[in-house]
């Protein structure tokens, strides 16, 4: 399906250059002096190589067509996650080179989209938000208040954010999936 390149988003799979290829990064440019374009950080799902393209606003690209079903996740093991269809209880495995860094944002039970080409399982799509529990963070400093400042904060998961000064040890969060940043207070 052609779309236009002002419509890519972030988690996309486009097909291009004949090759499936899952967007990473997207920025809109429109310079002063010259067309808007979108420059595209993406990354091969078969060869697992990264390549930066920069798009006119006036040029189509054809996004892969995907059958997304929907999935909980089980458990994993050292070399795959499994997962379960709620509705027909198959269960499927995917190797951690497919899940990636997201693996680490999967808990008992947390309902994900995997996307499919040609029945193969390709990406796996997560919530735009998740809940954490902050297990350590630092101090708030007086007198940060001034300036927007964040502090670093490790989450129950292994994962490093930042967050606002106010949130404290064995507080939760909510941060944005896509982005890796602090949301809200929960």
């Amino acid at each position: 399906m052609k779309i236009n390149t002002t419509e890519i988003r972030v988690g996309m799979i486009l097909d291009y250059k004949n090759d499936l290829w899952e967007v990473l990064k997207t920025n809109h440019v429109k310079p002063g002096k010259g067309g808007a374009f979108t420059q595209v950080e993406m990354k091969s799902l078969k060869k697992n190589t990264k390549l930066n393209e920069r798009f006119r606003s006036s040029e189509t690209v054809e996004k892969a067509l995907l059958e997304e079903v929907k999935y909980n996740f089980l458990y994993a093991d050292e070399n795959d996650f499994y997962f379960m269809n709620p509705i027909s209880f198959e269960q499927i495995n995917l190797s951690k080179n497919i899940v990636g860094d997201k693996g680490k944002l999967l808990t008992e039970n947390l309902e994900v989209i995997i996307n499919f080409h040609d029945e193969k399982p390709l990406s796996i799509l997560l919530p735009n938000q998740l809940s954490c529990l902050v297990e350590t963070t630092d101090a708030a400093l007086k007198g940060q208040t001034v300036s927007s400042s964040y502090k670093p904060a490790v989450l129950k998961n292994g994962l490093s954010i930042q967050v606002p000064p106010f949130i404290e040890s064995g507080d939760t969060i909510i941060f944005d999936t896509r982005t890796m940043e602090y949301v809200k207070k929960n």
